[in-house]
């Protein structure tokens, strides 16, 4: 829990969104005001999976997102988004389900990605339970 909270601290100060600790600041959206898949990608994804989606290796793993045969099903990369898993943290509190719809979208398309289809917006609804 204490990994997962210091990722989402450091990935919250790098991209200037440090006010989302605010407890009165709680309703999904409020935080990331980005609507388009690319700038939530690169508020959010690319300071832990880098530019291109290539991944990194450091302080701790981030997969690569590039040329990612996992992305195929809309349902993996929405579940890791919305609900987070290991190292990754839930951004489902961050953001509204267009903008995980958005950002998805956008991984999966580009970066060597080519899964064309947009996300499927039940999927996401099941994934974040709103």
């Amino acid at each position: 829990m204490k990994r997962r909270y210091s990722a989402l601290l450091l990935i919250l100060l790098a991209s200037g969104h440090a006010h989302a600790l605010d407890p009165q600041v709680s309703a999904p959206g409020k935080h990331f005001e980005q609507r388009e898949g690319e700038g939530l990608f690169k508020a959010i994804c690319q300071g832990c999976h880098m530019a291109k989606g290539q991944g990194a290796q450091g302080a701790g793993a981030y997969p690569a997102l590039a040329n990612n045969p996992r992305l195929s099903a809309d349902a993996y990369p929405v579940f890791m988004v919305a609900q987070g898993q290991g190292g990754m943290p839930a951004f489902k509190s961050f953001l509204d389900d267009e903008q995980i719809a958005s950002v998805v979208t956008y991984i999966r398309t580009h970066n060597g990605n080519a899964f064309n289809e947009p996300v499927n917006m039940a999927t996401v609804k099941a994934l974040t339970g709103r």
